[in-house]
């Protein structure tokens, strides 16, 4: 075999793997944008087809990045989770006025964070481009808290998990060097504003979230028995 016909496969050996490679970064951000952005991309594809979701969820995007959204200091990421355990711990005795609380600490921190809360459709718009696996939850929180007068414990319970996902993804958002919002994933975790060793949020991740600390001790008192 001539060294012209080596050099010839090697060149287009070379070409297939930076061809693979690109094909393959693009997949891992395709997929990571959709887990992102959640159900609201796959529902917008079934209503206008992939071609013009990807070009809406873009034009989104594009809107969004030009709010000057911006992380919260760690002081107020602190406040507003002492705000959040005082709304949890009040849903014992209260659970509509907890849940209640519960949403409006969403829309203060939204705002806080640079989004425009006054239109709430345009929010759930916005929210979509980088919080947009929480806005399910998030919606039927809100149909709950337009009728607290009639729902169950059960489903006031429901709706405050849904607002306490979106609203920790909000306090947790950082913003990367261009200034878009960035949530907080596994993969960027360990680059998040360092978290307090006592902050209030670590028991409301654990599920504790309609438990007063005095039921929490009756139980394990209950256990021990």
């Amino acid at each position: 075999m001539s060294a012209g016909i080596i050099i010839l496969i090697v060149v287009v050996l070379v070409i297939v793997a930076v061809a693979a490679a690109v094909m393959s970064t693009r997949m891992r951000r395709r997929t990571a944008e959709r887990n992102l952005v959640g159900p609201e991309y796959d529902r917008l594809v079934d209503e206008v087809g992939p071609r013009k979701a990807r070009a809406e969820f873009e034009k989104r995007r594009q809107r969004v990045d030009g709010l000057g959204i911006s992380p919260l200091s760690a002081e107020k990421r602190t406040a507003y989770a002492g705000q959040w355990e005082a709304a949890q711990e009040r849903f014992i005795d209260n659970p509509a006025q907890a849940v209640s609380s519960a949403g409006d600490l969403v829309s203060a921190v939204a705002a806080d964070r640079g989004y425009e809360v006054t239109d709430h459709g345009q929010l759930l718009t916005d929210l979509s481009v980088y919080h947009g696996r929480h806005l399910d939850a998030y919606r039927q929180a809100r149909q709950t808290t337009g009728r607290a007068g009639e729902a169950s414990t059960e489903a006031l319970r429901r709706a405050l998990l849904g607002y306490r996902d979106l609203f920790f993804d909000l306090l947790d958002s950082t913003a990367g060097s261009d200034g878009r919002d960035r949530a907080v994933t596994p993969a960027r975790e360990a680059e998040a504003a360092p978290v307090p060793a006592q902050s209030p949020w670590k028991q409301v991740t654990q599920g504790r979230h309609w438990k007063t600390r005095q039921q929490e001790s009756d139980d394990v008192t209950a256990t021990q028995r």
